[in-house]
């Protein structure tokens, strides 16, 4: 690859995970969310790589950024040296035998907020000298290149999950439709304005939810939140198919008259390759293995309301 000129300066690996990101993500600002690296540095870095190179790694469009040709050609040696540098690390953290350190831990954010956030709590606790790191986020991790330690999530399909990855099976978690109290009272006693579905990112509302004993509109309410999908069903907007563990516990929420319980998938926490041979992690999985057995009636819709 003669556009190669990289003279006598060292490649900072730093720039190496950061074009990586970008090419991942498609944007400077989605990488910057993911890596927690400031919009301004993601800009100096592909900067300062491009020049080292001598060669442009991306096309600026409007919709994003795209790889070069020579970007193309960068992203395999990049993913190598990733690969390599992953593997460099979990051996080498699989030798940790203390229990102090980092720990990075993703979920999605219902169960962060709604379910094990006192766990992740008594947790970090009962170990002052773990660093523990909450990670949030809709989009699964990649734990094989170490963007998180554990990750605890809701699996559909248990054939899915990839080959390389080590798991604990949890309790199943199901949903049902829901409505506030106060709007449920409302429509028995003769209120007669529309009864809205509530749904996140027009996914549209699956045959299971509808066969409730309830009237609704044509015309849904939709947001891209689950948080803001939860108010309006507080604030008596309508109605939405939730996760047991969210609504059942929420007062002012009701299941729709002829709701059933749905399936919505297990939960399992997941580790990778030597990194599930460290004492903090192994630790974090017994742990959370234990507290999520003890959630299991309100995970599967069945506890007492």
């Amino acid at each position: 690859m003669s556009w190669l000129k990289i003279g006598t300066d060292m490649i900072d690996w730093d720039d190496i995970r950061i074009f990586l990101a970008v090419a991942d993500a498609g944007s400077v600002r989605s990488a910057s969310q993911i890596l927690g690296v400031k919009h301004s540095t993601i800009l100096r870095r592909i900067a300062q790589l491009e020049a080292r190179l001598g060669a442009h790694m991306f096309e600026r469009l409007p919709s994003g950024y795209r790889l070069t040709r020579a970007g193309e050609d960068v992203l395999d040696l990049a993913q190598q040296m990733q690969n390599a540098s992953n593997q460099f690390e979990s051996r080498v953290s699989g030798r940790d035998e203390g229990i102090r350190g980092l720990l990075r831990v993703a979920l999605p954010p219902p169960l962060a907020t709604h379910l094990l956030m006192p766990d992740l709590v008594d947790f970090a606790q009962a170990h002052p000298d773990i660093e523990l790191n909450v990670l949030t986020g809709d989009d699964p991790v990649n734990l094989t290149n170490r963007q998180a330690d554990v990750a605890i999530r809701v699996v559909f399909d248990r054939d899915h999950l990839p080959l390389n990855l080590h798991g604990f099976k949890g309790p199943e978690l199901f949903g049902s439709v829901y409505m506030a109290r106060e709007r449920l009272d409302a429509w028995r006693a003769g209120a007669t304005d529309p009864i809205r579905w509530i749904l996140r990112n027009r996914d549209g509302v699956s045959e299971w939810a509808r066969q409730v004993d309830m009237p609704t509109t044509d015309t849904p309410f939709v947001v891209n939140d689950g948080a803001a999908q939860l108010l309006a069903v507080r604030l008596g907007l309508g109605m939405a198919a939730l996760s047991c563990f969210v609504a059942d516990a929420d007062p002012a929420l009701v299941r729709v008259p002829g709701a059933t319980l749905r399936l919505f998938g297990t939960l399992w926490i997941l580790t990778q390759g030597e990194t599930r041979k460290t004492r903090r992690v192994r630790e974090f999985t017994e742990f959370m293995t234990r507290r999520l057995a003890s959630h299991a009636a309100l995970l599967s819709g069945k506890a007492a309301r």
